[in-house]
């Protein structure tokens, strides 16, 4: 962030007010990002992993990545979606590090209209999660806010559909839905 110094305090006080009374959720890939503001939560969003993964700071976990996919072969589809899912996972896993709250991960949007794909990719999420030590309670699986999507949250999450109160939908513009798992 640039600007003078009374402009960024300014500006940082402004933050300040604004986490005491509402949740901050960093909209990044990028970790120094997270230091500096200092956010509750964080959410991995697809284009901004795909920014942040072209940064010379970040290869290491784009090169061990396309390593698992490798690993665990298949063709070259399934070694490319497996090595995207564990990029996810290691960027919020990373940012873990950084944040006391959670971290939202994004089932495929290619799956939208899937509901038993989105289920299985949510669970597959949440796995790479735990192999890298991760509970699930820190974790928030994105879906999409498709009919199939509410049901995939139904049925992978014993969640209630995104209609009843209580639900935790935490970022309202569509086609995601967020589901608490």
């Amino acid at each position: 962030m640039s600007g003078s110094p009374v402009k960024r305090q300014r500006m940082e006080s402004a933050l300040d007010q604004l986490k005491q009374f509402t949740t901050v959720v960093a909209d990044t890939g990028d970790f120094h990002a997270i230091d500096e503001y200092k956010p509750q939560d964080a959410t991995t969003n697809p284009s901004l992993i795909l920014a942040a993964a072209q940064m010379p700071a970040y290869q290491e976990l784009v090169e061990e990545a396309i390593a698992y996919g490798k690993k665990l072969g298949g063709s070259q589809e399934e070694q490319i979606k497996n090595a995207i899912d564990k990029l996810f996972v290691l960027f919020g896993a990373e940012i873990l590090k950084k944040i006391p709250g959670r971290v939202s991960t994004e089932v495929d949007a290619r799956l939208s209209f899937d509901k038993d794909a989105m289920v299985a990719r949510a669970k597959r999420l949440i796995e790479l999660y735990k192999e890298a030590g991760i509970s699930k309670e820190r974790i928030l699986i994105k879906l999409s806010s498709t009919w199939e999507g509410i049901q995939a949250g139904n049925m992978a999450c014993q969640a209630v559909p995104c209609l009843h109160p209580g639900s935790k939908p935490a970022n309202p513009r569509p086609p995601k839905l967020n589901m608490h798992t």
